[in-house]
């Protein structure tokens, strides 16, 4: 703000007129001095509301079911949450099933981030709300050296060492064995005993990479390790289901739990999601 004001005279002018320049330039002091004023004082605002915030959260706790596929990214969100309201974030990592039979068991937890919508409904009854966050994208990967000329969804008929979810307590398995039976193939590979099955999707991908299989069906995110690569192909693109962050009726805490609704829906949480491969819903 000095700058541009003060650049409205020249030397010559407050020479000739040093006593309005003179005059004129105490005012703007003033102004200039009120300006920085406000902004230190809207600074301190602020940080008095950070630190108001942080110290509303502090000593609260969180309990958050997590689908193991999103393990990653989500325990870096929950991270920067912490990091920022000094919440204690308390997560359980698993597959869909053990999650289901745990809240309902224990009827306790506040959220429940699962792999899709699809595995809300066996707990509908202790879900308050659910909001949409990203996309979750199956894929077929194959080892880097694709043995079995891997190139298409029809292919893995071919697979001896098919590696899969498991179908009843996964939402991976779940797709993958209705994507191989939409394919007329699923019959097939059952019968020659070429179906081999994980409790989490990201077992999928590491047993890929180590040579343990022709080919696979997993989360997009999982495929990171050396070894493993994803096909390039649009078969599985109508299987792409969509990430819901459920908050449960049982939730202790409304005032983290509020706080945290509003941090999943920043772009802190959403850069941390982009850059593990997730693509955010609705986009």
């Amino acid at each position: 703000m000095e700058e541009p004001f003060a650049n409205q005279y020249t030397r010559r002018d407050i020479l000739k007129y040093s006593g309005v320049a003179a005059l004129t330039l105490a005012v703007g002091g003033i102004f200039v001095g009120c300006a920085k004023q406000s902004t230190q004082t809207e600074t301190a605002s602020a940080n008095r509301d950070n630190a108001a915030t942080t110290a509303s959260l502090a000593g609260s706790s969180l309990n958050i079911y997590c689908g193991a596929g999103m393990t990653d990214p989500f325990q870096e969100i929950a991270d920067a949450f912490k990091a920022e309201t000094g919440c204690e974030m308390n997560i359980t990592f698993a597959n869909a099933a053990q999650i289901q039979t745990q809240i309902t068991t224990t009827q306790e937890g506040d959220y429940f981030i699962a792999g899709s919508a699809d595995e809300l409904k066996p707990v509908a009854d202790y879900v308050e709300t659910s909001t949409d966050l990203v996309k979750h994208i199956p894929v077929i990967a194959v080892p880097t050296a694709n043995p079995k000329g891997i190139t298409a969804l029809g292919d893995l008929a071919n697979c001896d060492t098919l590696l899969i979810g498991d179908p009843d307590s996964t939402p991976i398995g779940k797709i993958a064995k209705k994507a191989l039976t939409d394919a007329g193939i699923w019959d097939t590979l059952q019968g020659k005993n070429a179906i081999t099955t994980t409790t989490t999707a990201p077992q999928i991908a590491t047993a890929l990479a180590s040579g343990e299989g022709d080919a696979g069906i997993v989360w997009k995110e999982n495929v990171k390790a050396d070894g493993a690569s994803i096909l390039e192909t649009s078969d599985m693109d109508a299987y792409v289901k969509t990430v819901p962050a459920a908050r449960l009726t049982s939730v202790a805490n409304k005032d983290a739990a509020d706080a945290f609704d509003a941090f999943l829906q920043t772009s802190t949480a959403n850069d941390i999601w982009q850059k593990y491969g997730y693509e955010l819903a609705g986009k």
